[in-house]
């Protein structure tokens, strides 16, 4: 069993149900806003994660075999695109991680509806999520 490959399975079902991609934004917004903030300790410039336009921190924990991310954006679709990266990747183990292509970002649409910027931010974050999973 496969849990980030079951998360990603149902971002896909959650966007399929949306025609128009003004509520797909909106969800992707709404995803982000209902993340738990960052922790402070985090905040830092030792945390943050080069290649994005926008301000992103990022930190990964391992506990148990478990990595658990930690993440946030001062912008509203870069913290949904943290959100749903976060519910595939996060407090799975490196073996689920490496094994989950982040294919479902495609399967969205989201590929093609974002700025080349965000898209290298994007990239960024999937490479230090890949990192952390060795």
């Amino acid at each position: 069993m496969n849990r980030a490959a079951d998360a990603a399975s149902e971002i896909i079902d959650e966007f399929g149900f949306l025609d128009d991609w003004e509520d797909r934004y909106q969800l992707l917004i709404d995803l982000g806003r209902r993340l738990p903030p960052l922790p402070a300790q985090y905040a830092s410039d030792e945390y943050r994660l080069r290649g994005c336009q926008s301000v992103v921190h990022f930190a990964a924990e391992t506990d148990n075999g478990e990595i658990t991310f930690h993440a946030g954006s001062d912008a509203a679709i870069v913290q949904g695109l943290i959100a749903l990266l976060l519910r595939v990747y996060s407090g799975r183990t490196a073996e689920e991680i490496r094994d989950t292509e982040a294919t479902f970002l495609g399967e969205i649409g989201l590929d093609s509806h974002l700025s080349p910027t965000r898209k290298t931010g994007l990239a960024s974050m999937l490479t230090a999520i890949k990192a952390a999973a060795g």
